[in-house]
This record gives structure tokens, sequence and C-alpha cells, in this order.
């Protein structure tokens, strides 16, 4: 059975700099009969203040797809790792 949990409908997050909706249990959120979907663990719209991103943090065998509609974001991971994606990429 198909569930959706409309955006408006999710908890939602508000660090000042990001605001999000995660659509399973993530950071500050925490449900146990929502923590992923198969091997997907995290799926947040995301919005970010301009010249805001993500810095250095941790990730363990994870890949990260972002979807940028507008501007660019930057990301850095642990190892060193770090990329800027633009909208339209």
């Amino acid at each position: 059975m198909i569930q959706v949990f409309p955006a408006d409908e999710r908890y939602s997050v508000d660090n000042g700099w990001l605001r999000g909706r995660p659509s399973f249990s993530f950071g500050e959120y925490a449900d146990p009969a929502n923590t992923g979907f198969g091997v997907m663990r995290v799926c947040n719209d995301d919005f970010l203040d301009p010249g805001k991103g993500f810095g250095a943090h941790p990730h363990s065998d994870m890949e990260i797809v972002s979807i940028v509609l507008k501007g660019q974001i930057r990301h850095e991971d642990s190892l060193g790792n770090v990329e800027t994606a633009s909208a339209g990429e």
C-alpha cells in the first residue's frame, strides 16, 4: 500500500539558516515507525539561506543526491571532498 505524506503535514525543522521537512526520522525528529524506505534513510525538503550550506560532517557508506532548484549548494564531507552543485545540474 502506498502512503502519501504531504510536505505540509510532515514534521518541520527551523534552524534559522535551514528550514526543512524530513520524510523519515532524522535529527531531532524521531518516529520508530518511520525510519526510511528500503535503503533510503534520509529524504528531506530543505530550504537554505543564501551563503549557507553544509560544512564538513561525517558520512558512512552513504550517497548524497541534491536537487538544486535555485542557486547553488556547497557540500563538504569529513574526507575532504567538496562539491558545489548548481540549479539544473
